[in-house]
């Protein structure tokens, strides 16, 4: 299996990278110690390192440049400190790639897999969601129920997959904003909600009542 380490200190951004990573067949590592960085590579042993710019202690190109002493492993810089600058920088300093904060889940992995097939032998996994008999392909954006193919909006497919990514636990309203931020997309509360119907509208009319439960106070979950 190939690891990717993540060097993020935002546990929020870091826990969400990890889940659509993970999803992917891959095995994605946080970087918990940012004192220590050089030793969780080495503990680690990754394919890919997703490196965030701004960091405690020492910044991202320090990192950059000690791994570079060890290893010539691929280096994603992600960042919303995005201009020339610190583009150029990060390429001098040996990175192979940088991604502008915010950024598309789907892009990540995208830039990714890219770097894994050019460096390794890798061939991409699609990932799939099964629940209650139905299955739910992100790739085409679509949910399949007893041979019917359900098609979703990005926003649909952005909250079906939060969801079926945490089946057993509740996801807070925040969690789910955050995801359909990823869209480029402004969502407040009441867009989520509307969004969260209408979604439900579609389960309920393909034969899967009670799909996404309400768990009041707390957010959503899987039924």
């Amino acid at each position: 299996m190939y690891r990717i380490l993540l060097v993020e200190d935002d546990p929020v951004i870091a826990g969400a990278m990890k889940q659509h990573i993970d999803s992917w067949g891959l095995e994605a590592h946080c970087v918990e110690d940012f004192h220590e960085v050089l030793a969780a590579f080495r503990a680690v042993d990754p394919h890919l390192v997703l490196m965030d710019l701004a960091l405690p202690f020492f910044n991202g190109y320090h990192w950059c440049g000690e791994i570079r002493k060890i290893s010539s492993v691929p280096i994603v810089f992600v960042s919303s400190a995005a201009d020339n600058m610190n583009m150029v920088m990060a390429m001098n300093m040996g990175a192979d790639d940088f991604i502008a904060k915010p950024f598309d889940m789907n892009v990540l992995m995208a830039k990714i897999q890219a770097l894994l097939r050019r460096s390794y032998d890798y061939v991409a996994q699609s990932p799939s969601y099964e629940h209650r008999g139905a299955v739910f392909h992100p790739e085409d954006a679509s949910l399949v129920y007893q041979g019917e193919k359900i098609p979703l909006t990005k926003n649909d497919c952005r909250i079906l997959q939060t969801l079926l990514e945490h089946q057993g636990t509740v996801v807070s309203r925040d969690t789910l904003m955050m995801r359909l931020w990823e869209t480029d997309s402004f969502i407040d509360e009441n867009t989520l909600t509307v969004n969260i119907a209408r979604l439900r509208r579609k389960l309920d009319a393909a034969g899967l009542p009670e799909f996404i439960v309400t768990k009041k106070g707390m957010g959503y979950m899987i039924g």
